[in-house]
């Protein structure tokens, strides 16, 4: 299996711009959003090929990737770990594309950072940190139907410096636990106005060719169908959220209520003054938190069931 490299960050952090820029390079592979490997995790603790090969029948991805299931299973093996197993999806589609190595982008997996360091333990981290107040005002004003809501969406800026906060402190203890050598963090605010020098530092972190045409994808990434993305059809740009000027007061003291210690620790400008998280705030946060883990064991007790076999047929 070769080590992966995953791109970390909070919706609305950039990493889909990252991602295309990566993908760009002749050492690595990475695909649109996965949103499957804690499915495969809970379902397979163990692996059996054919009901391995079975279950990758029924996930769409799969098909927008252009990944058959056959593509995948010459690719495994019974006693095959459960990380080695879900690799193997990617590996097929890095080798698709004549590429030697693969990796991932799924802000959905912020929330399972820990799963991604059991299941792949020699995994590259890139983890791309944007003003959390930007971040809010492009979240929020996402268009309706752009993702599947949870228990956990986030539809205030309170609630999304709850997913901000705790989002970028796991994957800051993440890259503690794993050491500079596994783990870059770069600031989005930095990569819009020195792509270049960015992207080619994290090329020599990740040990991949770098190239200046990364960053010619305008007019080659593909987003029809995707109006969230259409910052893909211009290059990169500095400023294109301020909240200085698009946030109203409210919001912009509400999300610094939550997460103004962690933007001052980050280097940002904070508007209120520091006092750290009051009752409301802390209260905000335990509330995200229990109603992540409510949604969390809801989905796995489900996704681990004959229930989700039965709502997602193979789509032969």
């Amino acid at each position: 299996m070769t080590s992966p490299l995953i791109v970390l960050g909070v919706s609305r952090s950039g990493t889909t711009l990252l991602r295309v820029v990566l993908d760009r390079s002749p050492g690595l592979a990475i695909p649109d959003e996965s949103f499957f490997v804690p499915l495969l995790a809970r379902r397979h603790r163990r692996v059996d090929p054919a009901r391995f090969v079975d279950d990758l029948s029924r996930i769409p991805t799969l098909r927008e990737w252009g990944v058959e299931p056959g593509d995948v299973a010459p690719r495994l093996h019974e006693g095959m770990s459960t990380g080695d197993a879900i690799a193997a999806v990617f590996e097929a589609y890095a080798a698709g594309r004549g590429k030697p190595r693969w990796g991932d982008k799924t802000p959905m997996y912020m929330r399972h950072l820990g799963l991604l360091e059991r299941l792949f333990p020699d995994a590259q981290y890139v983890h791309l940190v944007r003003d959390g107040r930007d971040a809010a005002l492009s979240f929020l004003e996402m268009p309706a139907g752009t993702y599947t809501r949870t228990w956990a969406h986030p539809d205030t800026a309170r609630a999304f410096a709850c997913e901000w906060a705790i989002g970028v402190e796991a994957a800051r203890a993440l890259g503690r636990r794993v050491g500079p050598g596994r783990y870059l963090e770069v600031r989005y605010e930095r990569f819009v106005a020195e792509s270049a020098a960015v992207v080619e530092s994290i090329c020599a972190q990740a040990r991949i060719p770098f190239d200046r045409e990364m960053l010619d994808y305008v007019g080659r990434a593909d987003v029809a169908g995707k109006a969230h993305q259409r910052r893909l059809t211009q290059p990169p740009t500095v400023g294109v959220r301020d909240w200085r000027t698009e946030m109203a007061a409210d919001d912009v003291r509400a999300f610094e209520d939550v997460a103004g210690d962690l933007l001052e620790e980050l280097g940002y400008e904070r508007r209120s003054p520091g006092r750290g998280r009051d009752l409301r705030a802390r209260a905000a946060v335990a509330s995200y938190r229990a109603r992540l883990a409510a949604w969390n064991a809801t989905a796995s007790t489900v996704q681990r069931s004959p229930l989700w076999r039965r709502r997602h047929p193979a789509l032969g």
